[in-house]
């Protein structure tokens, strides 16, 4: 985030999504299968040599699956239909493939590299920014800029490689089924020179050029209006299959939190919906964006 549609198992057994997302749709369909045949997640874990806390990580998603695991776990809870069963082997190994940003994760944490894999299956991107422009939008300069801390004539081979991999996650919004980005950004981002004047200009080009797409809605929240409805950034993401739910990322210098609780995505929701009012209507946010651009 800083400057961050999922199939289900379907009878023909296609699924599509980043693996992250995969991890979590068959992991949501293993508890309902054990939810209704009134299996304990004891009972689940002692079947596959494990405790009921590694059942929990599994119906989470969050750890790799086994195909023997699963495929206990399937006869366990009744699935013995070899097609049916092959939905599901088939789920494991498309989880267990390698995302594009593979080759990046020695420079990402382990709670980065979880967002960017939901990031690739969102249906929608909803993100607030008070201090940069979101990463989605960032010009290649603007993102050196940052990644360097103003200092982008003396960037490092892992500090250029970041840079990479933040243009690289940009490429989301302009693939085939792309999702919907709706951002909004505090009105002094606009004027915080980022990376120098130069750069700041050209951001700013690159805002309104971004803005005529069909799938990315932008607004400013002016200063006037600005510091009511949030206290921070943060990014919301939502998703067009059914077991997988809205999740808020919150972004902090040693970490993030993933917040999924229906208490927290209502709190968050009514965050989004506040900032909406608040903000500048996207045309009027447009007409903010081309008058800073001509006043640099």
């Amino acid at each position: 985030m800083r400057g961050d549609s999922e199939g289900s198992a379907r009878g023909n057994g296609e699924v599509s999504g980043a693996p992250t997302a995969r991890r979590i749709v068959l992991g949501a369909q293993l508890r309902r299968l054990r939810e209704a045949t009134d299996i304990s997640r004891a009972q689940a874990g002692y079947a596959i040599r494990g405790s009921d806390s590694k059942i929990s990580r599994m119906e989470l998603g969050r750890v790799g699956f086994k195909e023997r695991d699963v495929a206990d776990l399937l006869t366990m809870y009744g699935v013995t239909d070899s097609s049916e069963r092959e939905v599901f082997l088939e789920m494991v190994r498309k989880s267990n493939e390698r995302g594009w940003w593979h080759r990046y994760t020695d420079l990402m944490p382990d709670w980065f590299q979880d967002f960017v894999g939901l990031e690739e299956s969102a249906s929608l991107i909803q993100n607030y920014e008070l201090q940069f422009v979101p990463g989605l939008l960032q010009t290649e300069e603007y993102t050196r800029a940052v990644a360097s801390r103003g200092h982008p004539d003396h960037l490092d081979e892992p500090t250029e490689r970041r840079v990479r991999l933040r243009l690289q996650r940009q490429k989301v919004l302009s693939r085939p089924g792309a999702p919907r980005l709706w951002a909004v950004v505090d009105e002094s981002v606009l004027h915080r020179p980022i990376g120098g004047p130069a750069v700041l200009r050209r951001q700013l080009d690159h805002l309104l050029e971004m803005t005529r797409q069909p799938n990315i809605t932008l607004q400013i929240v002016p200063y006037d209006r600005s510091g009511y409805a949030a206290e921070g950034a943060f990014s919301m993401l939502r998703f067009a299959e059914p077991a997988l739910p809205d999740i808020v990322y919150v972004e902090h210098l040693g970490g993030a939190l993933y917040l999924d609780r229906p208490n927290e995505i209502e709190l968050y929701g009514r965050v989004i919906d506040r900032l909406a009012v608040d903000a500048e209507t996207p045309d009027n946010s447009r007409q903010m964006l081309a008058k800073v651009r001509s006043a640099i």
